[in-house]
C-alpha cells in the first residue's frame, strides 16, 4: 500500500496529489487510502500539559500523539496537504485519515474507531442521536467546494448544460451525446454520436448527497424516481469508488460523464460542463462562483447547512460545505489539545493552502463561528484565529 502521500512544498505551499495515484492506492488497500506522518511514537498516558508559548514544534501534548479519522473522499486531498504539514510544524503530532467515503466516515465515527470523521453532508438529527452522550458531536465545517460534472470528449472543449438536460441525462432520458437537447444548448459545437456513459460513485458518499439533493430539488421525476442520498439506485451508468474512482473511470473512458469534486477535475485536467443555476444564468465552476454561493448561504449557530439550489445570478449550482466530525468531550486531554490544534491549523494556515488545490477558502463568518464551537474541546487549548498569518496566539 502507498502508505503515505509525498505532497511537494513551495513558499506558497503548493500541492498537486494524483488520483491515479490515489486510485492505485485505494485498490491495493482494498478501497481504503491512509496518510500517514512519519516517524513519532503514540504516548501512551494521553496527558496534556498547558503551554504558553507558541512557535512551530513547541506544542506540548506531554508526548507523542496520533489522532486517525476518516471519512469524505471530497476533502481528502487538501486535508492530506493538512496533515502533513501539520506534522512537520508540530513534530508530536500524527494524523492519519482514511479517503472511505462520508457514509463509512459518519458510521466509523459513530462507532468510536476512529477520533474523528468527516462527512460531505452534515449529519441529520437521527444520526446526531446514535452518538454515544458522553462523547457528543461538533458539526466543523472546514472547507468547502463545487461538484462538477466532468466529461471524456476529445474534440469538444466547452459544453454546456441545462438543468433538464443534466438530469435527463442522469436519468437515462437522453442517450447520445448529439441529441438534440444537447445541440441546442451548444450551438456550433460538433457533438459527436456517440453513447453517454454516466459515471457514479458506487460507495455511500456525501458527495452522492449533495448532488441528488440538488437533482431532486430541480427535478421532480428525479425525486420521485431515485431521490436523494449517500447512496441510490442510479438508473443509468457504471459505478466506481471514491471521487479518486470516479476521476479515474471518467479519464479513461471516451464518451463518459460523471461527478466528481472540482478540485479533483481541476488536479487532473479533466474537462467540465458549465451548469444552468436557478437564476437560468449558466455559470462555469471555479473559485469566485463557488464564493459567490456561498455569499448566499447563511450558515446556522449548529453550523449544518444543506445548500440544494442557491439563490444569486452568478452562483455556481453544486457547492457544499465539507465538516469535520469532532467529539465534544474527549477520554485523553491530550487527544482533546491535539484535535483543536488540527481544526486550528486548518482554520488559519490550511485555508491558505485550499485555492491551489481547487477548494474555496472559508468566509471570516464561518471561521470565527468554528473557532468558537472547536475551543470547546479543551480546556488546555485557546484557538486563535483573528488575524492569524502563521502561528496562532498563546496555547
Amino acid at each position: 500500500m502507498l502508505s503515505r502521500i509525498n505532497v511537494i512544498k513551495s513558499t506558497r505551499i503548493t500541492a498537486s496529489i494524483s488520483v491515479l495515484a490515489l486510485t492505485m492506492s485505494l485498490a491495493a488497500c482494498g478501497g481504503q487510502q491512509t496518510a500517514e506522518n512519519p516517524g513519532t511514537k503514540e504516548s501512551p498516558s494521553g496527558t496534556a500539559t498547558e503551554t504558553t508559548a507558541s512557535s512551530p514544534g513547541k506544542l506540548d501534548l506531554g508526548g507523542n500523539v496520533t489522532l486517525t479519522g476518516a471519512g469524505a473522499s471530497f476533502p481528502a486531498p487538501l486535508y492530506l496537504t493538512w496533515f502533513d504539514a501539520l506534522n512537520k510544524k508540530y513534530p508530536t503530532l500524527k494524523v492519519n485519515y482514511q479517503s472511505v467515503g462520508s457514509g463509512a466516515g459518519v458510521e466509523q465515527f459513530t462507532k468510536g474507531t476512529v477520533d474523528f470523521g468527516a462527512s460531505d453532508v452534515a449529519m441529520k438529527d437521527e444520526e446526531i442521536q446514535k452518538i454515544a452522550q458522553d462523547k457528543g458531536v461538533l458539526l466543523l465545517p472546514m472547507t468547502a467546494g463545487s461538484i462538477v460534472m466532468a466529461y471524456n470528449l476529445p474534440d469538444v472543449a466547452e459544453l454546456k448544460l441545462t438543468r433538464a438536460v443534466y438530469t435527463d441525462i442522469l436519468l437515462g432520458n437522453i442517450k447520445t451525446w448529439n441529441d438534440p437537447k444537447i445541440a441546442a444548448a451548444n450551438p456550433g459545437v460538433n457533438l459527436p454520436n456517440q453513447p453517454i456513459t454516466v459515471i457514479y460513485r458506487s460507495d455511500g458518499s456525501g458527495t452522492t448527497g449533495v448532488f441528488t439533493k440538488h437533482l431532486s430539488a430541480i427535478s421532480p421525476d428525479w425525486k420521485t424516481k431515485v431521490g436523494e442520498g449517500k447512496s441510490v439506485k442510479w438508473p443509468v451508468g457504471v459505478g466506481a469508488k471514491g471521487n479518486e474512482g470516479v476521476t479515474a473511470q471518467i479519464s479513461q473512458t471516451q464518451g463518459s460523464i460523471g461527478y466528481v469534486e472540482y478540485g479533483y477535475a481541476k488536479q487532473n485536467g479533466l474537462k467540465f460542463a458549465a451548469l444552468e443555476n436557478k437564476a437560468g444564468k449558466v455559470v462555469t465552476a471555479n473559485e469566485q462562483s463557488a464564493a459567490k454561493t456561498l455569499d448566499a448561504v447563511t450558515l446556522p449557530e449548529n453550523l449544518r447547512a444543506f445548500i440544494s439550489d442557491p439563490e444569486g445570478a452568478d452562483s455556481y449550482p453544486i457547492v457544499t460545505y465539507s465538516w469535520i466530525l469532532a467529539q465534544k468531550k474527549y477520554a485523553e486531554p491530550a487527544k482533546a489539545k491535539a484535535v483543536e490544534a488540527m481544526i486550528e491549523y486548518g482554520l488559519t494556515e490550511g485555508q491558505k493552502q485550499a485555492p491551489e488545490l481547487g477548494y474555496v477558502p472559508l468566509p471570516a463568518s464561518v471561521v470565527t463561528k468554528v473557532a468558537a464551537a472547536a475551543d470547546a474541546i479543551s480546556p488546555d487549548y485557546k484557538i486563535a484565529v483573528e488575524g492569524a498569518n502563521n502561528n496562532a496566539a498563546a496555547k
